[in-house]
């Protein structure tokens, strides 16, 4: 029997003439960087990372082009980096890196629990002084073992610095505000005991709120309130927040005083007062 050539090659069902020659790519996950730049495949769009958020409850990719036009993207397939195709998915946050500095700029030490308080003391006007000096020197204070009060005022400077009887291993110092020539505070000053164990300085600012750096408010400088018209009152009406109560203010100096995040948010007049008050009341060494 002559043989003839089967030019079907037998089942002709057994291969797909419409397969593709390569593979099916794969995708990658690729962490959506800022910066990364990617390719959305659908719509064709370039751009980089700017920023991956929450919206809607979907996290998105919003990409930035080269005219500074952005779009944006919900994570997950469909994109291409480096001619490569990925799914962008959310960067992992960054792990927490602790904080060596304390909030005035001093070395962190770590494991020291605080000291049992030392017998001098830094007094300051009232309550909004001690609660900045404490948010921002709060942990020199307690590892040094020394106690911020508050005066109420200066007008009884005097008495309450006789009253406390500095002396050696007993020392005293004061912040005070306003400490202008000329100035009501600046006339108390002069008249107080002049003891070697007593330290008075102040810093020129109306009140310890002028002490915050204006930027943090939005402001490039300080507005002047008129005379007549009570100054934090007339701040907060600036800011436009409430100030009709004391309460108004309250709430509004803890608006301010959340601003702050560490020493360098404050004016140096302030800082360097208040770093001298430490400097002195921790300088006797017999109260350790």
């Amino acid at each position: 029997m002559t043989r003839y050539e089967d030019r079907y090659g037998g089942d002709v069902l057994s291969s797909d003439p419409h397969a593709r020659t390569n593979p099916k790519p794969t995708h990658r996950d690729e962490p959506a960087v800022h910066g990364l730049v990617v390719e959305d495949v659908e719509t064709g769009w370039v751009g980089a990372v700017v920023r991956v958020e929450k919206s809607g409850g979907v996290h998105v990719v919003v990409l930035e082009d080269g005219r500074g036009r952005t779009r944006t993207f919900p994570l997950g397939p469909g994109f291409w980096v480096e001619g490569q195709p990925v799914r962008l998915v959310a960067p992992k946050a960054a792990a927490p890196v602790r904080d060596t500095r304390t909030a005035s700029g001093s070395v962190a030490v770590a494991g020291v629990g605080a000291r049992t308080a030392r017998a001098s003391r830094i007094l300051v006007e009232g309550r909004h002084d001690a609660e900045l000096v404490e948010k921002v020197w709060g942990d020199d204070l307690r590892i040094e073992g020394v106690v911020v009060e508050m005066l109420d005022g200066v007008d009884d400077l005097d008495a309450a610095i006789r009253s406390f009887a500095p002396q050696r291993g007993r020392r005293i110092g004061v912040l005070v505000d306003h400490l202008v020539p000329g100035s009501k505070e600046s006339r108390i000053v002069a008249q107080v005991s002049k003891s070697p164990h007593v330290l008075v300085l102040g810093h020129p600012f109306i009140d310890v709120w002028q002490s915050v750096r204006p930027e943090r408010l939005g402001w490039q400088r300080w507005p002047t309130i008129p005379r007549g018209q009570d100054w934090k009152h007339g701040i907060l009406a600036e800011l436009g927040w409430p100030h009709a109560t004391q309460a108004d203010v309250a709430h509004g100096w803890k608006r301010i005083l959340g601003t702050v995040r560490s020493f360098a948010d404050l004016e140096p007049a302030l800082l360097g007062r208040v770093e001298e008050l430490v400097d002195f009341v921790t300088a006797d060494l017999d109260d350790r």
